[in-house]
């Protein structure tokens, strides 16, 4: 069992890490459409999708119907741009650049390709 002390450093170890957010794409390998996505956490967003292709059910939404016609394993993730949280910025901050920097990713791309 571990020790409260060490508990506390680890606690403390994995508030103070490095934030790392950014866009990423869920990628439909079948039918070449794609979910764009900010996501404040990429490791967390990404451990999330693998964790949602051992259960069954998609990761965002609007992926669910061509999830359950393709199968899971038509789908790959991507990280498409990364973007470090300052030390300065709120969550809201960040979170308000990640959407600012999705609306330019999404720019770049077919509406018809989208989910």
């Amino acid at each position: 069992m571990m020790e409260k002390q060490e508990r506390k450093e680890r606690l403390s170890e994995y508030r103070e890490r490095k934030k790392i957010g950014g866009i990423c794409a869920v990628r439909n390998i079948k039918n070449g459409k794609m979910l764009l996505t900010a996501a404040p956490d990429l490791r967390g967003f990404q451990n999330r999708f693998e964790f949602s292709k051992t259960t069954g059910g998609a990761v965002n939404l609007k992926l669910q119907k061509d999830w359950d016609t393709f199968g899971p394993q038509a789908f790959e993730f991507e990280v498409l741009e990364e973007l470090e949280q300052k030390e300065t910025q709120t969550a809201k901050e960040f979170s308000e650049d990640l959407k600012a920097l999705l609306e330019l990713k999404t720019e770049g791309f077919d509406p018809e390709t989208l989910y």
